[in-house]
């Protein structure tokens, strides 16, 4: 039994380990990703920037955070009433960091129904090291990452950002992130409906009957 433990635990750190960096795209896909990504981001801004004003949001719901923007200036979870929000810690060199595919895949597939990722770039596990240009290069040319990103953030420990330690609250331990990718599930009303742990592909048949459950009919 110790054994197979032992063998599971080095699985997953070799899993974790420093992922290797992605093929660089060809010049037509780059200019299609960065067209895209520039799109999104003037779309993201005119939303934040009527978005309501964090104090004045429910205390019990995700709606009285905002974080930094990594390509905007604010990221106001107000600006996601009503929405499903996956709010999930990205790092770009991470073993896990293919999963920005997944995450965009899912953010095409159900964004028409209210659903919404939000990254959260951070550096607690060493793996995004980067700039914030240096991250928003590494998330539009190797992935197109049109969802919208937050500045680096501290989500574990003393200085974690608040909605962290308000996810924790609300739902135990399984909201604080183990690693990056971890992914928390907001509903429509604000509130927490569940944590999913790092393993947890974004297209995985748990995390998307989740996703349906929450968006409803």
């Amino acid at each position: 039994m110790r054994i197979a433990a032992q063998l599971a635990i080095a699985a997953f750190a070799a899993l974790a380990a420093c992922s290797p960096a992605p093929e660089p795209p060809t010049a037509d896909v780059a200019e299609q990703r960065n067209a895209a990504v520039a799109a999104a981001v003037a779309e993201h801004e005119r939303r934040f920037s009527q978005a309501a004003e964090p104090a004045s949001a429910d205390a019990n719901s995700a709606y009285q955070f905002q974080f930094t923007g990594l390509w905007t200036e604010r990221v106001p979870m107000s600006a996601f009433n009503g929405e499903v929000v996956l709010v999930v810690n990205t790092a770009s060199a991470c073993g896990f960091t293919p999963q920005y595919e997944g995450l965009q895949q899912i953010y095409s597939e159900y964004g028409e129904r209210g659903f919404e990722v939000l990254g959260v770039p951070s550096n607690n596990f060493n793996q995004e090291q980067g700039s914030a240009q240096e991250i928003q290069e590494f998330c539009s040319l190797n992935y197109g990452v049109t969802f919208p990103m937050a500045g680096k953030t501290e989500v574990v420990g003393a200085e974690r950002h608040p909605f962290y330690a308000w996810a924790e609250q609300q739902i135990g331990e399984s909201a604080v992130p183990g690693w990056n990718f971890h992914k928390i599930l907001i509903g429509r009303d604000g509130r927490v409906i569940a944590a999913f742990n790092t393993r947890t592909e974004p297209t995985s048949a748990e995390l998307r009957a989740a996703i349906e459950g929450a968006l409803g009919s």
